[in-house]
């Protein structure tokens, strides 16, 4: 028996080499692999030796000869195959180890040249892949240091590897060439100037229950590379399977959490925040989350970016909820949430940068491609367009709106103070609609403070007058078409607010800003979410 190793990964290769040497295999080899095996005290054939032919061009030509193709290809079952190779003094390859010149590790390089590039661009290795991969019912190939335990295993059992392993490392071979030439027919397209192409590479993580709806089917894939505020690499430590919309919308409430340094909560339901809040700790966080919306966090999901305390672990019980998320949990929190079989506790990695990553989209017969929306432009004093200048305090409350309005599905209203979200507006055909959802649900959740505080019934308050004191801000995703939006915030007592601007119609809310006495801030820089 024969095996053919040539690898630039080379973890495990020499054990690898050392257990079929036991077995009595010959060991086939070239350059740098087949120095290491020797150092290692191995006997090892030069692959020149058997073609009877020298590495030529710098090792650019090794391998590409008719006794190792021919010795990889030959079908065994064909008794004419196995004549012609013994008429020409070919005998067969049974196993090939082989992994590619490390081109991506190259051109993710910041200096990298073509030529570089060009020089990583395996061509023997990828031949002989290809062939052990298409004869997989003779030949073994292994790509992957991760299977070596299996092969050697089952050759010591049985002399052999099994027809199935055999298919699934073959399998794996075709998707080892396969990543190998999208990465280089991407990188090499981009320097010849034409159109761009997209490969998309992702494993599969899970198969899901189902979709949005029952009679959907779904998939969970996941990237290679680990990334933080991710549901791929997160661990699930107690309740049942996520679902598709779970996945979905504790992605969404990740994407609000990365916003944040302080600690925060966030209430998360149907991929809109329904409730939010920083503090001096989290389970001050949580109570501002939660107040600011106690009806819709009901079935919803929850995240943290500091641990769950037992403190706030006795504050989430009684509430139903889906998902609890955070970056761990305290031993006696973990316990008792345990107690909810049914709620999913995450773990999620959030730590790290956040680098900028493809948000994709399917349409009928296509694909919609965008950078994620990462990056935000912080609310400042010299941004104000108005008479009235916004305070140190209304400042500081309009940054946090603005981060929050920035991760509400369009038309997007925010509206908060102190760190606390008090009425989200969201996804309605036009602004002044979302206005008076939050403003409303603002002026609700006030009055229901204020009447616990005086011990009163919330229905004998004045919703708006009681709103009117607080002495609110509000956010918007995009610009103010009209100036009903600011009237409509002036009825609830808002005092700043801040939007992108760039409507044709700006004047006139900054005229009616100046009429009311409302400070308004312009960023320039709108974050529209369809």
């Amino acid at each position: 028996m024969r095996a053919l190793i040539s690898v630039s990964d080379k973890t495990g290769v020499v054990d690898f080499a050392r257990e079929l040497v036991a077995m009595g295999w010959e060991i086939l080899s070239t350059s740098g692999t087949m120095k290491m095996l020797k150092e290692a005290g191995l006997p090892v054939t030069s692959v020149s030796d058997v073609t009877g032919f020298p590495e030529i061009c710098d090792g650019r030509v090794k391998t590409l000869h008719p006794k190792i193709h021919g010795a990889l290809l030959a079908r065994r079952d064909i008794p004419d195959h196995m004549k012609q190779i013994a008429d020409n003094g070919i005998e067969t390859i049974d196993l090939v180890c082989v992994n590619l010149y490390p081109f991506r590790e190259t051109i993710a390089k910041p200096d990298v040249t073509l030529e570089d590039a060009i020089e990583h661009i395996d061509i023997g290795g990828p031949s002989m892949v290809r062939s052990a991969a298409k004869n997989w019912q003779s030949v073994t190939i292994v790509v992957n240091p991760e299977d070596y335990a299996t092969v050697i295993s089952e050759l010591r059992e049985t002399g052999s590897t099994t027809p199935a392993t055999r298919l699934a490392l073959s399998a794996k071979a075709y998707t080892h060439t396969a990543q190998y030439d999208s990465a280089i027919a991407t990188y090499m397209r981009a320097q010849a100037g034409l159109p761009e192409k997209l490969f998309l590479e992702y494993d599969i993580k899970q198969e899901l229950r189902y979709g949005e709806n029952p009679h959907q089917a779904a998939k969970f894939y996941r990237t290679a590379e680990e990334v933080p505020y991710s549901l791929a690499t997160a661990r699930q430590l107690g309740g049942k399977e996520l679902s598709y919309n779970n996945i979905q919308d504790a992605n969404a409430a990740l994407n609000i959490v990365r916003e944040f340094k302080e600690p925060f909560a966030v209430g998360l339901k149907h991929m809109n925040p329904c409730g939010a809040g920083t503090g001096k700790d989290i389970a001050q966080a949580w109570k501002r989350a939660y107040e600011g919306d106690k009806t819709s966090i009901f079935g919803g999901i929850v995240a943290f970016n500091r641990e769950v305390t037992l403190e706030v672990a006795q504050m989430l019980k009684p509430i139903f909820l889906e998902i609890v998320m955070a970056p761990s949990f305290a031993p006696d929190a973990l316990e008792l949430l345990q107690t909810k079989k049914n709620l999913r506790l995450l773990v999620v990695d959030m730590e790290g940068e956040v680098k900028e990553q493809m948000a994709c989209v399917s349409v009928n017969g296509g694909l919609l491609v965008q950078n994620q929306d990462l990056g935000i432009v912080s609310a400042k004093a010299e941004q104000c367009v108005t008479a009235v200048k916004p305070s140190e305090d209304q400042l500081e409350d309009l940054n946090f709106t603005w981060r929050i309005v920035k991760h509400v599905k369009s038309n997007a209203i925010v509206v908060g103070k102190a760190g606390m979200v008090y009425g989200v507006g969201a996804g309605q055909m036009n602004r002044i609609g979302s206005a008076e959802i939050a403003l409303k649900q603002a002026a609700r959740t006030l009055a229901e403070e204020a009447a616990a505080a005086a011990g009163v019934d919330v229905d004998t308050l004045d919703e708006k007058e009681v709103a009117r004191k607080a002495g609110l801000v509000l956010a918007s995703d995009a610009f103010f078409p009209f100036d009903d939006c600011v009237t409509l915030a002036a009825e609830y007592g808002v005092k700043a607010i801040v939007q992108p601007g760039g409507s044709v119609r700006d004047a006139d809310s900054v005229k009616k800003c100046d009429e009311l006495g409302i400070t308004m801030l312009f960023t320039g820089e709108r974050h529209f979410k369809h």
